[in-house]
């Protein structure tokens, strides 16, 4: 039963990301593509039934994992190129000709305009945007048109920054609100602008904010997501659920994982939300997804209704969310593996034996526990984790997940934000084997890497995605990548005898 749950909610997360990201492109079924997609994950659930979890993974078991990804990746290509529509576009934002599918990230969905490219502008239009762009500043030498975009090509004659406000003033103060203004490198690395017609303006305003936040849901779900957490949370502490059904007074035993857990979901959402308004980002609130097994939770999350401006602040609502979840994450971890017991270590011992935790397999947990253990932590020994502490364990993990450089996860922004979208497209690629790599290493990660490698590699661009970062951000960057380093790579050898664990 728990298998088939997760089952539709990954069938269900597939879903939505194959119909906002190709469902314009090709004229093949979403349903059909997403099952392909969905192969991996069938074929794993298949082994499960047929053979039982397996505590160890067997060459079986990666030969036909291999061989499923393989035939998705087919599959999956096959059927998006058999459905192509040719009348369409379809270069990627970071080449010559971006479209309007990949280049606009913001949900609007402008290929189902009725006009066409070429009636974007009139002559005397074109003519006017021309004269939006000093020689001085950004030398225009075509006006092109790309799907439903402008394409404006030049040689940028003065700083990044200047050039987009001076532009884009020009822009707004002949044609309004008309266009999203967007400012990105071609393959080349040579900056154009493009001109996205903004048709969310034709829509009203008040009835997209009623649609955008519903406090009585988020805090709906926020209830359910706590009972749902104080149930798994008091199966933690030892107590079965017939016990719980007998004795209610019995939850009051998971409200410390419960608590725990979610104030660290919610330090983390809040921390992008907050950071999200105050760069005028029009966001959802933060909601929770209640599950009544497993965690008691997949999480919370929120959305991003209208454009970054800059990669400054695209950096600075990346960060937000892991740095303010990391920082509530430390101190309740400490605590719970203060209150947890040492055990034996034995042949179920691993990473993700929460009853018999081998956090060798982590440099930064290793640390943690020494620390919060201190001598009782020694080599040949385990930990019994306090429900407090997978609470705190559970954060660790949240925290390396959303920082994996790939995609739209926060990762996957702060790359792109510090090094270019173009150099954010190679590192996920790298990213997504190197996790292929590790799950054979460790079965906690095999759930992961099947997730990377679906997952898009094309970040959101910021309207301003040219002018770079300053010193302070780029080195906040490259801590959060350490960070991840440390989380995911296991105790070297050279300091196990200095530890003595």
């Amino acid at each position: 039963m728990k298998l088939f749950f997760i089952l539709v909610i990954l069938a269900g997360i597939t879903y939505l990301l194959v119909r906002r990201n190709v469902s314009g492109l090709t004229s093949t079924p979403v349903w059909l593509l997403s099952l392909a997609l969905m192969l991996p994950a069938l074929s794993w659930s298949a082994w499960i039934v047929v053979r039982g979890e397996p505590k160890e993974v067997p060459p079986q078991l990666i030969i036909l994992m291999i061989g499923s990804v393989i035939t998705s990746i087919l599959l999956y290509s096959w059927l998006l190129q058999r459905g192509r529509k040719d009348s369409k576009p379809s270069v990627s934002s970071h080449q010559e000709n971006p479209t309007p599918e990949t280049m606009n990230p913001w949900g609007i969905n402008v290929s189902s305009s009725p006009s066409q490219s070429t009636q974007l502008l009139s002559k005397e239009e074109e003519q006017t945007l021309k004269t939006c762009f000093p020689w001085d500043v950004y030398y225009l030498q075509n006006v092109d048109y790309g799907g439903q975009a402008v394409l404006c090509r030049g040689k940028l004659r003065t700083g990044p920054e200047k050039a987009y406000e001076r532009i884009t003033n020009n822009i707004k103060r002949h044609f309004g609100d008309r266009f999203f203004i967007i400012f990105q490198e071609n393959l080349q690395g040579d900056p154009f602008f493009a001109l996205v017609p903004n048709y969310r303006q034709q829509q009203n305003q008040a009835q997209q904010q009623d649609e955008l936040n519903q406090p009585k849901l988020a805090v709906a779900l926020a209830f359910v997501t706590l009972f749902t957490t104080t149930m798994v949370g008091t199966q933690f502490a030892g107590f079965e659920i017939e016990k719980i059904q007998s004795d209610s007074k019995i939850l009051l035993e998971g409200l410390p994982y419960s608590i725990a857990l979610m104030l660290i979901l919610a330090c983390h959402e809040f921390s992008h939300y907050l950071t999200a308004i105050y760069y005028n980002i029009r966001a959802t609130l933060p909601y929770f997804i209640p599950i009544p097994f497993f965690l008691g939770t997949f999480g919370a999350f929120i959305q991003m209704r209208s454009p970054v401006p800059h990669r400054k602040a695209l950096f600075d609502v990346a960060i937000a969310g892991p740095l303010g979840g990391f920082l509530v994450t430390v101190p309740i971890l400490l605590w719970g593996l203060s209150l947890s017991e040492v055990v034996p270590l034995s042949e179920e011992s691993a990473l993700w034996n929460i009853e018999s935790l081998d956090p060798r397999s982590s440099l930064l947990m290793t640390i943690f526990s020494k620390i919060a253990l201190g001598n009782e932590f020694v080599s040949e020994t385990a930990i019994d984790l306090h429900p407090m502490a997978i609470a705190g364990y559970i954060g660790v993990i949240v925290t390396a997940l959303n920082l994996m450089p790939v995609g739209q996860l926060d990762g996957g922004h702060i790359v792109h934000a510090v090094y270019g979208q173009r150099t954010a497209l190679i590192v996920g690629q790298i990213s997504k084997i190197l996790m292929l790599i590790l799950a054979f290493q460790e079965r906690i990660f095999i759930f992961w890497a099947i997730f990377l490698f679906f997952m898009p590699v094309m970040d959101e661009p910021a309207l301003n995605d040219v002018s770079e970062l300053d010193n302070v951000r780029d080195f906040l960057g490259f801590l959060a990548l350490v960070l991840l380093v440390t989380i995911l790579l296991p105790l070297p050898a050279t300091l196990t005898d200095f530890l003595n664990v």
